[in-house]
């Protein structure tokens, strides 16, 4: 085990799959201490014993004040402190905006910015105590450029990557860094369901491979190791950063 992460204190949201099941295995790999947060308990505890005694788990939902704030409550009770925080948790519909109904545009905002928004100025003061902290977002490529029938998801992102910048021009003066990660096309279980969804999945793969050059779709792994640098003192000077980790798809 390395100790980049030695001595720090991670929240990571939807860490029971996917990208946020990655990132903690990586924060724990580099010494970190995690509280998984999520709302599907089973799939936390399974990380979590995967990781051993490095992790706990929180059930909570992160649209919800009450359950963020009992979330802080019991990470700082069970840690004591918090260094670094990871908004990962988001929701996926398709569909142009004539398309989306009204209730899938809400719950898109309501996971996908409100509840960064919302973590991230209730996680402020425990940061401020430590003497700083690295707030990051789990963004997408689609919040920097825009794709078909992605009109609710492209939008929240765009905000997510808006609010990393402001919030750090905001708290830069108290060494709490905010940066965003922006995702390409990356082979999880949302993922999974898009081309479950296309009428010739095996096609719809090979053209999503296609449009990325280093020729292969992303792993939750290559995104873990960006949030690791993230969160480490390596990157002590960076802040308001948008970091596409694409394999290259916005450079075409």
């Amino acid at each position: 085990m390395s100790t980049r992460l030695e001595n720090k204190i991670a929240l990571i949201t939807g860490a029971g799959t996917g990208i946020g099941r990655a990132i903690a295995l990586g924060f724990a790999r580099e010494g970190a201490r995690i509280a998984l947060v999520g709302r599907r308990k089973t799939l936390l505890e399974a990380v979590a014993r995967e990781i051993g005694r490095a992790a706990i788990v929180v059930e909570a939902d992160v649209r919800e004040k009450s359950d963020i704030d009992r979330a802080l409550e019991q990470i700082i009770q069970h840690f004591g402190g918090l260094n670094t925080l990871v908004n990962n948790a988001g929701v996926l519909h398709m569909g142009t905006a004539e398309q989306i109904t009204e209730e899938q545009w809400n719950e898109t905002f309501n996971v996908n910015v409100r509840g960064v928004w919302q973590l991230s100025t209730a996680a402020l003061p425990y940061l401020r105590k430590q003497g700083g902290g690295s707030i990051i977002n789990i963004a997408s490529v689609l919040g920097i450029n825009g794709a078909r029938n992605r009109a609710a998801y492209a939008s929240s992102k765009g905000a997510v990557v808006l609010l990393t910048k402001c919030m750090a021009i905001d708290h830069g003066h108290e060494n709490i860094r905010v940066n965003a990660i922006c995702p390409g096309f990356v082979e999880t279980g949302l993922t999974e369901r898009v081309f479950a969804q296309a009428p010739d999945p095996h096609a719809m793969r090979r053209e999503r491979i296609a449009v990325h050059p280093i020729g292969r779709l992303g792993q939750p792994r290559d995104i873990a190791g960006m949030a690791v640098l993230l969160a480490s003192d390596e990157s002590a000077w960076v802040t308001g950063a948008v970091l596409p980790v694409d394999g290259g798809y916005l450079a075409v």
